[in-house]
């Protein structure tokens, strides 16, 4: 546990100057501890629709699990209302921030885009098959998808998974929690969901990284986007090939 001063301190107290982004979860910071460690420090908005529930969630899930390609946790804070998560520092932030940008893209290499993409893979395969505790991710995108300085992807974000019993194949729920564009078809419109989700979820990811295209902004010219692009191309037997980055 972290105290809140502690937390201040060590990002000179939520500076501008500190702050790396900002996600569903709120704000993310910039921090270094007394020993020089730098840390990534998320921090619950009061007017998020992520709450305590989803909070506990992810501490209780990252707890349960190590994995090369999945973000550490090292601490939190809880005080009052504050509720912060400290994470290993990430130097390169988040995918989407290269993959969506003209510039920052050039950086992104075809072997650097197939070490990101099995990276992800592995990270996902050990929820799947291999940690301690079964787990589907249910948010897998771009953007929580984090960079070290070797730009290793590591999975982030574990307030909305949820751990499935040794034989629990499929859930449903009435209260469908992701992002549209990356969900599976069953889990958006039926709510249920299962290692599948996850996997469809990957799927659009894999897409994005090879075309450095968004699935939610991109429309072709006949008004598709890209998953419709790819599933119209693939039904017509035509080529796909002119998306690659």
């Amino acid at each position: 546990m972290f105290s809140f001063s502690e937390v201040v301190a060590a990002t000179d107290n939520f500076s501008s100057a500190s702050k790396l982004g900002q996600g569903g979860f709120g704000p993310v910071y910039k921090g270094v501890l007394p020993d020089g460690e730098q840390v990534g420090v998320k921090r619950l908005a009061r007017s998020s629709g992520q709450g305590l529930e989803e909070f506990v969630n992810e501490i209780t899930l990252i707890a349960e699990l190590q994995h090369s390609n999945l973000v550490r946790l090292l601490g939190c804070c809880i005080q009052g209302e504050e509720k912060i998560l400290i994470y290993e520092f990430m130097a390169n932030k988040s995918l989407d921030a290269f993959l969506f940008d003209s510039t920052r893209r050039r950086q992104l290499d075809w072997q650097t885009r197939v070490n990101i993409i099995e990276g992800i893979a592995q990270g996902l395969l050990y929820l799947h098959k291999h940690s301690r505790v079964r787990v589907i991710h249910r948010d897998l995108k771009a953007s929580n998808i984090l960079l070290d300085e070797n730009m290793n992807p590591k999975i982030s974000d574990f307030g909305m998974a949820r751990i499935f019993g040794q034989n629990e194949s499929m859930a449903n729920t009435v209260r469908v929690v992701g992002t549209y564009g990356y969900m599976s078809p069953e889990y958006a419109m039926r709510g249920i969901f299962s290692e599948k989700s996850d996997v469809y979820s990957f799927g659009v990811l894999l897409l994005e990284i090879i075309s450095g295209k968004k699935n939610t902004t991109f429309l072709s010219s006949n008004g598709l986007c890209l998953i419709e692009l790819v599933s119209y191309n693939d039904k017509y037997k035509l080529s796909s090939q002119f998306l690659l980055d």
